[in-house]
């Protein structure tokens, strides 16, 4: 790895683009929080994808000549899983046999360590017994901080966890849950400011990243 300065990148989904020109969809709040991050300083490149292999891709190649330190996801979830175009990235995708194993491990080569971080601002990533797994298992593969959500995310996202190597999840499988057990989870709550552990979609610090 170079001494080169390390990256912060955003990766989203392209494809929440509305029904047309008058409905604007997320992807564009997106655009529109990219452009406000990048002003502020907090990220440095951002990609929008339509598909895992090519958000993937892109982190994998981008400016190859310097690590990364920061990878925030911004897009689609449900338990144990973030999701573009409805196309599910989940642990199995950690296995050797996977399609998209190749291209994580490339990314995990250019991480800067344990320190570095992967931010799924994402709904119910981290939530139920799915999220729980997610999380270690992310967590073990990277050797890296990952971070996730336990409820139905907006302008509040709640339920905010953060998860190092080595850990085990110290939040509740029943944390988020509206209906369903954490085995077989069904709705989950909306995001409210008196919510466990809610930050502002505007919030990127690190003190919003040790609430637990």
């Amino acid at each position: 790895m170079t001494d080169a300065k390390p990256l912060k990148l955003l990766l989203f989904d392209d494809t929440c683009r509305g029904r047309h020109a008058l409905v604007p969809g997320l992807t564009h709040s997106w655009i529109a929080g990219w452009v406000l991050y990048r002003g502020l300083g907090r990220l440095d490149r951002a990609q929008g994808a339509r598909s895992w292999e090519e958000g993937l891709r892109w982190l994998a190649t981008v400016e190859r000549e310097r690590p990364i330190e920061q990878i925030q996801f911004w897009g689609h979830g449900k338990w144990g899983n973030a999701r573009i175009d409805g196309e599910k990235l989940d642990v199995s995708a950690l296995r050797p046999d996977h399609k998209y194993h190749r291209l994580l491990a490339t990314i995990r080569d250019r991480l800067v360590g344990p320190q570095a971080l992967w931010w799924f601002r994402t709904c119910e990533t981290f939530g139920a017994e799915a999220g729980h797994r997610f999380g270690r298992e992310w967590t073990d593969f990277f050797n890296c901080r990952a971070a996730g959500h336990t409820y139905i995310i907006g302008p509040w996202q709640s339920g905010l966890h953060c998860l190092k190597p080595g850990e085990e999840p110290d939040w509740s499988v029943w944390e988020g849950l509206d209906e369903g057990t954490p085995e077989e989870p069904k709705k989950a709550l909306w995001s409210r400011p008196t919510a466990p552990n809610t930050v502002s979609c505007l919030g990127n610090s690190h003190r919003e990243l040790e609430l637990d």
